[in-house]
């Protein structure tokens, strides 16, 4: 009798008019390049979200789907059946236990090992069914999948620091402080922040202390969210706490000092950037979370729209000359160089970077991390590179002269070469490096391109609505007309369980691709001002930081109040005009 075939996870959401077909080829095509699965890419696209993925994962394997909102069709797991630290170690939840068979829900079926692991771990057999992962791990910290809010309404000291911890702690590292034990309340409040920043997709963690207390705030999207005000007194013991993490000098509070933590979370190795900052109050500490899959998205999800993609792809391709990628910190800058690295990362090219700090790790890519202190600056890295025969370079940042020369000569020596440059605007760049002392000439004849771009959060696709009335101040900003508005699909954020409700979900970005010609050359050449660029510079194709964010804000992608914040038409402020 031949084997029914089993109905793969795109034919099963299609049939359900979950997803359309397209947007399943969509994210096939991108599931090939990031190496994710295509359910992953779909909820990470907007397409569907986690319960529908898990649903047509549950059919396919036919498997129980569990909802654990607490309705009458969903039972209630039995938390004494095996042991508290496999269930938070592996986010898995037991249902009940009968004749030797225990019933788990888990949420990733292909997930084999982990079964088997299981099986020899509590010497029994598995009867698996499925749920969401945030509904478990809601469940296991004792919060609720729906939830309407962003964090659990309880404060992070409530349940994870002792209330004996020593009121008197205020200039010396808490005795409550155990490196060799995870039940230590401090070790138990810091890895719960971390693991609930992560799990609530951060950016950084700020640790801010205060006259009266420490501030706690989760960047999510760009925005700093208050997440909770800790006590005083436990200030010195998570400061020191955090530093011992960080592998950084506990005792040493005057100086800034740089570090990095490396922590399992939820069965993925999350690396975290740590900056100490001395302050009025004492040391302010930011932990940027740097997840590798984040600069492995595939140019197309970055937020090029099909010209700009186009011309890029052509650039990235060229045998020499420099492309720059402008912008302020945290604009994405260097998730777009690395995207285009991960597109170039073959066996017959050598590509060697040049980082401070070294943020992810890709193989093939010979990776050298700056080191002021032993004289291992920009300058003396890029000098050696040139001796191992590259084809492509990466400087973190062109920051004088000296680096800038060094670049230049490589590009004009038959290297491609990719940097970043803090400008406001893409011509902007040409008049920085100028002002460095870059001969004009060399400007001129070395680079190929220059993108300035900015990250703009993107609306929540399950629950955004048509805006019937937008804000004619924000219209005006952007140069969209009222006839514009009328025949497009402008949108508003509303806010939903799946965005936490906030109204956006996820960022991407507008760009400003500036691809030198002869006209811009010669301008640059002779010392031409920025107006005279800028203009140049639009007359060949150039897509201004607005005009890309009007595209997208006319598609329904996000709204004219986030693309003003970032970039705004010159012409068209006036003093009525106040944002």
């Amino acid at each position: 009798m031949a084997r029914k075939r089993r109905k793969k996870i795109g034919e099963i959401l299609v049939s359900q008019q979950v997803v359309t077909k397209d947007q399943f080829r969509e994210a096939l095509k991108a599931a090939e390049v990031t190496a994710k699965r295509v359910g992953e890419v779909l909820i990470e696209q907007g397409a569907c979200d986690e319960q529908a993925v898990i649903k047509a994962l549950a059919e396919q394997f036919g498997m129980d789907y569990i909802p654990l909102d607490g309705s009458e069709d969903s039972p209630a797991p039995d938390m004494d059946l095996i042991p508290k630290d496999v269930i938070k170690k592996h986010a898995i939840l037991p249902l009940s236990k009968e004749g030797g068979k225990l019933k788990l829900i888990i949420h990733d079926p292909l997930n084999l090992e982990l079964l088997d692991l299981l099986r020899f771990r509590l010497n029994c057999e598995i009867e698996p069914a499925l749920s969401t992962k945030s509904a478990i791990q809601a469940f296991i910290s004792g919060g609720s999948s729906d939830s309407e809010s962003m964090f659990t309404d309880t404060s992070l000291v409530t349940d994870s620091v002792d209330v004996t911890v020593d009121r008197s702690v205020d200039t010396s590292v808490d005795t409550s402080i155990d490196v060799d034990s995870d039940q230590a309340p401090i070790v138990k409040l810091v890895t719960r922040m971390i693991t609930e920043a992560v799990r609530n997709n951060t950016s950084d963690i700020h640790i801010e202390p205060m006259e009266d207390r420490v501030v706690l705030r989760y960047r999510i999207d760009g925005v700093c969210h208050v997440r909770d005000n800790l006590p005083k007194r436990m200030q010195s013991a998570i400061l020191a706490r955090l530093k011992l993490m960080a592998g950084v000098n506990i005792a040493e509070k005057r100086i800034p000092q740089d570090g990095r933590i490396k922590m399992g979370v939820d069965g993925d190795q999350i690396d975290f950037r740590v900056s100490a900052c001395p302050a009025y109050h004492g040391e302010s500490i930011v932990l940027r979370i740097l997840r590798p899959d984040s600069v492995r998205i595939g140019l197309k999800n970055l937020g090029f729209e099909q010209a700009n993609l186009d011309r890029f792809n052509k650039l990235i391709r060229r045998p020499n000359g420099i492309l720059l990628v402008t912008g302020p910190t945290g604009s994405g800058k260097t998730t777009t160089l690395y995207s285009a690295l991960d597109v170039l990362n073959t066996p017959e090219r050598k590509i060697i970077t040049a980082e401070d700090p070294v943020e992810y790790s890709f193989a093939g890519i010979n990776q050298c991390q700056i080191r002021d202190s032993i004289g291992l600056t920009f300058t003396a890295i890029l000098r050696a590179m040139l001796r191992q025969a590259p084809n492509i370079i990466l400087v973190g940042e062109i920051r004088d002269r000296e680096v800038a020369d060094i670049a230049i000569q490589a590009a004009l020596t038959g290297h491609l070469v990719f940097s970043t440059l803090h400008t406001n605007d893409a011509p902007s760049a040409i008049t920085r490096l100028i002002d460095m002392g870059v001969k004009p000439y060399l400007v001129a004849s070395s680079i190929q391109a220059i993108m300035a771009q900015r990250l703009t959060r993107m609306l929540c696709s399950k629950c955004k609505k048509p805006d019937k009335s937008p804000d004619k101040k924000f219209l005006k900003l952007l140069d969209i007309t009222q006839e514009e508005a009328a025949n497009a699909n402008i949108c508003k954020p509303v806010g939903c369980s799946v965005c936490n409700n906030r109204g956006y979900k996820g960022r991407k970005a507008i760009f400003e691709m500036m691809v030198m010609n002869n006209e811009t050359r010669e301008l640059a050449f002779n010392r031409a001002p920025l107006g005279q660029l800028r203009a140049a510079a639009i007359r060949s194709g150039m897509n201004t930081l607005v005009e890309d964010g009007k595209i997208k804000v006319l598609r329904g992608d996000t709204t004219p109040e986030e693309i003003a914040k970032f970039a705004q038409a010159e012409t068209l402020l006036d003093g009525n005009v106040d944002i």
